[in-house]
């Protein structure tokens, strides 16, 4: 098995066990998107647009960060970040609301979620304690 460094390089963990690794990590995707999409579903059910949208891609840039920091294991990795995290977050939803928003709406929205995503994603990773 491998992990995935914080610097998105592979790092040889452990030899295989004879199991297809790729439709192993394919499913786990599969499983996190899921519930990322159902989470997030719970949450436009809960938390009206656009704050639901804004909440939704700032929390799930924390928890990228945070696994990114923590050199999860590959398939932790394909679960949580590739799968629950792209599925929970949604850059489409944000575009399509940034165009039904007022012109100085529109450019607050687009500022807010990008400087608090990437503020977000920079305490994940000092939670998931990279300096």
């Amino acid at each position: 098995m491998s992990r995935l460094s914080g610097r998105n390089r592979r790092v040889s963990a452990a030899p295989s066990d004879g199991v297809d690794e790729h439709r192993v990590r394919v499913g786990l995707i599969a499983v996190g998107g899921a519930l990322g999409a159902l989470t997030r579903a719970a949450l436009a059910g809960v938390v009206t647009t656009p704050q639901g949208t804004l909440l939704a891609n700032v929390a799930g840039s924390l928890l990228l960060g945070v696994l990114v920091a923590h050199s999860v294991p590959r398939r932790l990795g394909a679960f949580a970040a590739t799968g629950f995290c792209s599925s929970f977050t949604t850059y489409s939803t944000f575009a399509v609301e940034t165009l039904a928003l007022s012109p100085a709406a529109a450019v607050g929205y687009v500022a807010g979620t990008y400087g608090l995503g990437v503020v977000a994603a920079a305490v994940g990773a000092r939670l998931g304690g990279r300096p």
